[in-house]
């Protein structure tokens, strides 16, 4: 789930090295702190949090296959 979070993120941003997702578990809960340039916040956000709510969407998918709960927190 990391990766595909990771993928997601890079490919919008435009300081791809600038991005860091750290993730804590406790039990079958999982939570992604994503980190990204001050500049690519909007990016990763996108009008109304439409952008966010779809990547949401997208990891809780993958997270579903595999009987887990996802929360991704993105920071600047």
């Amino acid at each position: 789930m990391k990766e595909l979070l990771e993928f997601l993120v890079t490919s919008l941003v435009e300081h791809p090295e600038q991005v860091d997702i750290s993730s804590t578990e406790e039990g079958d809960t999982v939570t992604f702190q994503v980190k990204v340039h001050a500049d690519d916040v909007g990016r990763v956000i996108g009008r109304q949090g439409r952008v966010a709510k779809a990547i949401r969407n997208v990891v809780s998918a993958a997270a579903y296959r595999q009987k887990k709960r996802v929360f991704v927190d993105i920071q600047s």
